[in-house]
């Protein structure tokens, strides 16, 4: 099998077709399938298309082969919007489909999600009261927005994922996170989770202990070295290069979403792109399993 775009969207079509299929009973049966809805939009995130009325154009002319039917921008965007659930199950259908969905090391971190810049955007935005104020350090600088939360494996396959207002604590949401399927954690024996400074606290090690984990961070100053300590230099630049995946060839960062429903499924959307990846390379025996230069262009 070969390595290139639309390598990857055929068998991804047929991934999704043969496990998940069109879950539409009753009714004249869409036009554009639930499979094809899919396929195109890891193809969407992959190309780069921030634009939703340049990337109908150009699958119009240059995927037409492939997918005859495309709605127009207020179609797709209807359906995208509602195949948040569909995208979802997509994700952990590609992640349970590899050998890195037993991996017992788990990576934990946060990014920002801006939504906005201005005050009257704030004020006016329907993201009001579920997005919020924080602060990036990466940049150190305030943000308008959300926080996205990743639990993945270290080849970066995703795990579990929520957005969340930046002002909640951040082991708040991981422990949320677990308490929404603790089979996850429960089922890995000596599961160690990674993570940076910020889920540093006793009652938060003792909860991941009651689980069945263990947590590796770096120590503070005033703390003895902590056992693997020496490990997480090269885990950090895991983490890292994961978050530029998604903002760097993903343009998380360029979402667009104005809404609740639309930043929720663009972010999964582009989640999705990087399962989708990974999923691929991983079935065809490539080098580096992250890659996207064969999918971006």
């Amino acid at each position: 099998m070969t390595n290139n775009l639309d390598a990857l969207l055929t068998a991804l079509y047929v991934k999704i077709d043969d496990e998940i299929g069109d879950t539409r009973w009753l009714g004249r049966p869409p036009q554009l399938t639930d499979s094809e809805l899919v396929t195109l939009a890891v193809a969407q995130a992959l190309l780069g298309f921030t634009s939703e009325s340049r990337w109908l154009r150009f699958v119009d002319s240059r995927l037409g082969a492939m997918f005859p039917y495309v709605p127009r921008q207020p179609g797709w965007n209807k359906r995208l919007r509602a195949a948040l659930p569909l995208i979802k199950k997509a994700i952990r259908l590609l992640a349970v489909d590899t050998d890195f969905w037993f991996d017992n090391h788990w990576i934990i971190d946060s990014t920002p999600v801006e939504c906005g810049r201005s005050r009257p955007t704030v004020k006016r935005s329907d993201l009001a009261g579920w997005a919020g104020y924080g602060y990036c350090a990466s940049h150190s600088r305030f943000f308008w927005g959300l926080r996205l939360f990743l639990v993945c494996t270290p080849t970066g396959m995703p795990v579990l994922w929520a957005l969340a207002n930046p002002k909640l604590d951040e082991r708040e949401v991981l422990l949320a996170m677990l308490d929404r399927e603790p089979y996850l954690a429960t089922d890995r024996p000596s599961l160690l989770v990674i993570a940076d400074k910020g889920f540093a606290s006793k009652e938060f090690e003792a909860d991941l202990a009651f689980r069945g984990a263990e947590l590796l961070r770096p120590s503070f100053k005033r703390e003895k070295k902590r056992k693997g300590e020496s490990l997480l230099k090269s885990v950090r630049q895991l983490i890292e290069s994961v978050n530029d995946t998604l903002k760097g060839q993903l343009d998380l960062e360029q979402h667009g979403g104005r809404t609740f429903e639309g930043v929720a499924i663009r972010v999964a959307q582009r989640i999705l792109a990087m399962a989708a990846a990974i999923w691929h390379n991983h079935k065809t025996g490539q080098p580096v399993i992250r890659s996207l230069i064969a999918y971006d262009h």
